[in-house]
């Protein structure tokens, strides 16, 4: 029996999680039934998608089985499905990273963020898609297919965690966990009209999450709604004393007192690079958004950000020396499994001498410092998330103010930074460009103010000037 509001499966599949738990308390749906809607959906819409490299569907029924309407109490995401990037270790099933090169690799145990959903009570429908080892912005995958944009297939749905917006995008999962190195999840969540988020470095455990670089490397959420994200946050985030990284800080109630009022709120709007270089129609939402939020009591403040002029060149050497240090033991007995584009990387990375990845990691305590130091006269800064919108697939190079720019560049342009700051940053949507595309905001906060940048990100939301509507998929 569907709720009054939801009419059809298709309105069950693009329902906030929030909702189908709400469903599931009243008796109006079934655990069993919505597993089934979204399992349908995957077999109907994967072929398009590319979304899914695994599916578990006998794992799911199982688990789905024995679930009881005791079990509801367990978490908000009790009886909801999810899904997970193929760099998450799931018990039993193999972690690819998007590879040939590890199609025999089989997990011995859960992730520590798959243990927790999975403690919750949530059902796992399955692995999702990414370019291949998380090395590239387009999700461009010879191997698994490259996924489309849900708004426009013949563009792409962005990377590297590209399965995991892809399946939000197009109803095949509620929420999906992604990981987040220049802005993985960020990037595809905005190009695709969902929410994103990269919690503060050290929030989420990465343990049984395959590292690509681990000074950079965070575990990101991609939902439907900014409340599916803050109770996901609420699950999946704490403190790991097997993961050196995780910091022992309390994990907020990140849902609770999440539509509070603004008033007062300084927000940074960085003078320096994060609004150059942009479509207008994306700097012109992003306008709206800063008026918005004044109207709404807060004030706009211009900062200006730390020299940018280096940060790509930083980021990637520390990056490609990290993926070799990881990669390197594979190279001689499978190294012609690898994609050409990855082994490129992974050659890079051999050219790069200790002086210049450790030069690199004191630029990046230098870009820490000075980026706490903004907060001091700030709550947040306000960025759009992409200077484009999603670009076609197999476009190598995009021009913004008759500048050419590398595509996967031009996608992080503005993310990647805030990972090695480390700052806990979201992409909400700000509205549909004219060419039908999602556009999005960035906003970031202070370590650990997830609760904040959250509840900022909800007061835009709430505003159906900055919503998309539902894609139309098949």
């Amino acid at each position: 029996m569907l709720h009054s509001k939801l009419q059809s499966e298709e309105d069950i599949a693009f329902a906030s999680a929030t909702e189908l738990h709400r469903l599931m308390v009243k008796g109006d749906l079934s655990a069993t039934e919505l597993t089934d809607i979204y399992l349908n959906r995957i077999k109907k819409f994967n072929g398009l998608s590319k979304a899914y490299i695994t599916v578990t569907p006998n794992e799911a029924r199982v688990n789905v089985t024995s679930f009881t309407r005791h079990d509801l109490e367990a978490s908000p995401f009790a009886g909801v499905p999810f899904a997970a990037k193929d760099l998450f270790d799931i018990e039993g099933i193999k972690t690819t990273g998007g590879s040939r090169v590890f199609h025999d690799h089989l997990a011995t145990e859960d992730a520590v963020s798959i243990a927790r959903l999975k403690k919750g009570k949530a059902i796992s429908l399955g692995k999702l898609n990414l370019h291949e080892f998380a090395y590239g912005a387009t999700g461009e995958n010879p191997e698994f297919g490259t996924c489309p944009n849900a708004y426009d297939t013949s563009r792409l749905a962005g990377g590297s965690s590209s399965g995991s917006a892809a399946a939000v995008a197009f109803g095949l999962a509620p929420v999906t966990l992604g990981t987040d190195t220049g802005g993985s999840v960020r990037a595809p969540a905005s190009l695709n009209g969902i929410v994103g988020l990269k919690p503060t470095m050290g929030r989420v455990s990465t343990r049984g999450v395959m590292p690509y670089c681990w000074t950079l490397d965070h575990v990101g959420l991609m939902t439907r709604t900014v409340h599916d994200c803050a109770n996901l946050l609420g699950l999946v985030a704490g403190f790991d004393p097997q993961d050196p990284v995780t910091v022992n800080v309390p994990v907020d109630d990140y849902a609770f007192e999440l539509d509070n009022e603004i008033a007062g709120l300084h927000v940074g709007i960085p003078a320096n690079f994060f609004y150059e270089r942009t479509d207008p129609e994306i700097l012109a939402a992003v306008e709206r958004v800063q008026r918005y939020l004044v109207s709404h009591g807060a004030q706009l403040v211009p900062v200006t950000m730390p020299d940018m002029t280096n940060t790509r060149t930083v980021s990637l050497t520390v990056q490609m020396p990290e993926a070799l240090s990881v990669h390197s033991r594979y190279l001689d007995e499978r190294g012609d499994l690898y994609g050409q584009d990855f082994r490129a990387g992974l050659a890079l990375g051999q050219c790069l001498l200790a002086e210049h990845y450790v030069r690199a990691k004191r630029f990046i305590e230098v870009y820490r410092q000075q980026t706490n130091a903004l907060f001091d006269d700030v709550d947040i800064l306000l960025t759009p998330t992409t200077p484009a919108i999603a670009p076609h697939i197999g476009t190598v190079t995009t021009k913004v103010d008759g500048m050419d720019e590398p595509v996967g560049n031009a996608i992080t342009r503005f993310t990647s930074f805030f990972n090695m700051s480390g700052h806990p940053a979201i992409t909400v949507p700000c509205g549909l460009h004219s060419e039908g595309l999602p556009m999005g905001v960035q906003v970031v906060g202070r370590y650990f103010e997830e609760k904040l940048i959250l509840n900022v990100a909800r007061l835009i939301e709430k505003n159906d000037e900055f919503s998309v509507p539902r894609p139309k998929i098949g």
